[in-house]
């Protein structure tokens, strides 16, 4: 059933092709670079080290992945509503089989901006690789959370789709991707830290550069996603479900 349904979502979304799904592979990698090419032409310095494409990198590509994997679980349902209506198909189906799609989806996004970055010459290896590896599950993991979360508001506010566009350019605004936050006032700093997408970025970030003292509350990432998680699946099974049945 969940190999049907993974297979399903790959075709109704990417089409038959190969080309469909690499450009949904390829459109985080865009914005990325597109980010690197403008900082490179205006001749903006990067805030740590001498590079500015592995600074902007290190902050985007986690944040990015928060922000996609949140929005497509939340629309799995919407987008899948009438493969309910078959019995042995349950919301909590739609949901993992698209967290498993966004999964690999983005670790193949990320594949594609090491070897971008190797290309024109960047060294993508971080200074502790281990760190760089957590930081980057703990924003799937986060992204799984909020989706999940998001998918149980829909149920109640189906508006809430496009309220949630809205919201990702505020938390990516203020995610310091194209600064860095430890740098403001401390009273600015003390409340931006409650934007997970924050976190996720700085946790990522600290990994390239561990003598710039980014302090990063990985407990806080953690419990924030397992929350989420936990408190969505409970609406969807027990509220959502109902509600549509």
């Amino acid at each position: 059933m969940l190999h049907a349904l993974i297979l399903r979502d790959m075709r109704t979304r990417f089409g038959a092709s190969l080309w469909g799904y690499g450009v949904v592979v390829l459109w985080p990698c865009v914005h990325v670079f597109a980010l690197i090419t403008i900082y490179t032409f205006q001749k903006i310095a990067a805030p740590l080290g001498g590079d500015r494409a592995l600074f902007f990198a290190s902050g985007a590509v986690p944040v990015l992945v928060f922000q996609y994997v949140s929005r497509e679980v939340m629309k799995s349902v919407i987008m899948n509503r009438p493969l309910t209506y078959y019995p042995q198909v349950k919301l909590f189906d739609l949901i993992f089989s698209r967290v498993l799609v966004e999964i690999v989806t983005g670790f193949l996004a990320l594949i594609v901006v090491i070897a971008v970055l190797t290309i024109i010459g960047v060294d993508p290896v971080p200074a502790d690789p281990f760190t760089a590896v957590c930081g980057y599950v703990a924003a799937i993991m986060l992204g799984i959370g909020v989706g999940t979360i998001n998918v149980a508001i829909i149920g109640f506010f189906p508006g809430w789709l496009i309220g949630y566009a809205l919201f990702s350019i505020l938390l990516y605004v203020s995610s310091g991707v194209i600064f860095l936050p430890s740098f403001l006032p401390e009273q600015i700093y003390y409340w931006l830290k409650y934007n997970p997408a924050l976190q996720v970025s700085e946790w990522v970030r600290s990994a390239y550069y561990p003598d710039a003292g980014l302090q990063v509350d990985c407990l806080y990432v953690v419990v924030f996603g397992l929350t989420c998680v936990s408190v969505g699946l409970l609406l969807v099974k027990h509220v959502v479900s109902k509600l549509q049945g």
